[in-house]
């Protein structure tokens, strides 16, 4: 059986838990699982899922970049992703100092067409060109705004701090992603725009799930809510805060609340069957397709992976459903097969999101450890996971 080496999260759980001076039954009794399963992830002998390594950062009180080893810096150095991230880091921090003369900026409509640009690459994972492009255009939006300060502007300048959340998060940069939230707060409200301040509250809620604080992610779902309003008029507002409602679903799961996850699933359902795809809207990929991709995510947050694949396998991908989604799905697909016996199905997931997002799926801490999983439990490595395993470094 192969071994791996110390570069999982299980071993950097066992690292930090000793750091800690804590023994496993003691860490096992501050988190919600078993000695056992606490065991078997320091051992390699079961992977470490998202919710679970949340669990042990919270109750170890570290950041859980910490035990994912988030950013993946060696495979960005390799990809020449990572001297991509300080001019991004650069650009953020001009938006306080006002114009510079000395910057020429394109007219507005070229500045608006250029955000949306960004948030196209983005969601088609082409996460290279967006970063290259995004400080150049931070900065002509930055320039721009303050010359002519007006609601168009200052929207698309929300947009591409967006968009360097987004690159951030899927890099691994969960700093830079929430100095990226903070400036898009900073635009939308110079906007005057409820539903993009709102989308914002849905990106910070998912920072919140991601670390494991569940309470924090709903109060921001709400107070997303409180800025779409109650009364829903306009299909922006309706895909807004379904989306929301899906934020919540997920939360939910992870906080082990069943009831409140079909709650929010019905209640993003009301609203997709009123909107259609809005996928056009905040590039949110909003509409019935994301929901029933939703209500599988959930139920692998739950731990229900035989009814997430059942799910799962019910799923038709619309055609101009976003990549990034496209790939997410084949990832959360990937982790409920490997976890109900079907490693050869698990590999093929896994290959369809590589094929599908090349530089999302290698930085994606679930992918890594459902491939590091697959290479423990098999005796005899196939080909084909040998490569995924060389590909995303072990």
């Amino acid at each position: 059986m192969p071994t791996l080496d110390d570069d999982r999260t299980g071993a950097r759980i066992r690292e930090q838990r000793r750091l800690a001076r804590l023994t496993q039954r003691q860490l096992a009794a501050l988190i919600p699982y078993s000695f056992s399963l606490l065991n078997q992830v320091e051992c390699g002998a079961r992977t470490a899922t998202a919710d679970f390594t949340a669990a042990c950062a919270r109750a170890l009180r570290i950041d859980i970049t910490v035990l994912t080893g988030q950013p993946y810096v060696t495979e960005l150095q390799q990809d020449r992703l990572a001297h991509l991230v300080r001019p991004i880091r650069e650009a953020l921090d001009l938006y306080d100092l006002g114009a510079d003369d000395a910057v020429t900026v394109r007219p507005a409509p070229q500045l608006v067409a250029a955000a949306e640009l960004l948030c196209a690459e983005v969601r088609a994972t082409r996460l290279r060109k967006a970063a290259t492009l995004l400080p150049d255009v931070t900065a002509e939006l930055t320039n721009a705004a303050w010359r002519t300060p007006t609601t168009q502007l200052w929207q698309a300048l929300a947009s591409a701090y967006r968009t360097a959340h987004d690159v951030a998060v899927k890099l691994g940069y969960y700093d830079l992603s929430t100095v990226a939230l903070d400036r898009m707060d900073w635009a939308a409200r110079r906007a005057s725009d409820p539903c993009l301040a709102a989308v914002r509250q849905y990106m910070r809620a998912l920072v919140y799930f991601r670390e494991g604080e569940y309470v924090i992610g709903q109060r921001l779902i709400t107070s997303g809510h409180g800025m779409v309003g109650q009364a829903h008029t306009t299909r922006e507002a309706l895909a807004v805060a379904g989306q929301l409602h899906l934020g919540a679903s997920v939360i939910a799961a992870r906080a082990d609340d069943e009831k409140a996850v079909k709650q929010h699933i019905a209640e993003a359902t009301a609203y997709a069957r009123r909107t259609g795809d809005a996928s056009d809207v905040h590039w949110l990929s909003f509409g019935p397709a994301n929901v029933a991709m939703h209500r599988m995510s959930a139920a692998v947050e739950m731990r229900q992976y035989d009814e997430a694949l059942k799910q799962a396998r019910e799923i038709r991908l619309p055609a101009r459903l976003a990549t990034s989604r496209r790939a997410h799905f084949y990832i959360d697909r990937a982790r409920s097969e490997m976890e109900t016996g079907h490693a050869s199905a698990a590999l093929a997931s896994l290959v369809d999101a590589r094929r599908a997002a090349p530089e999302q799926t290698r930085y994606h801490p679930g992918a890594r450890e459902a491939i590091k999983g697959l290479v423990h439990l098999s005796r005899r490595t196939p080909e084909t996971l040998g490569h995924m395993a060389a590909w995303i470094g072990i």
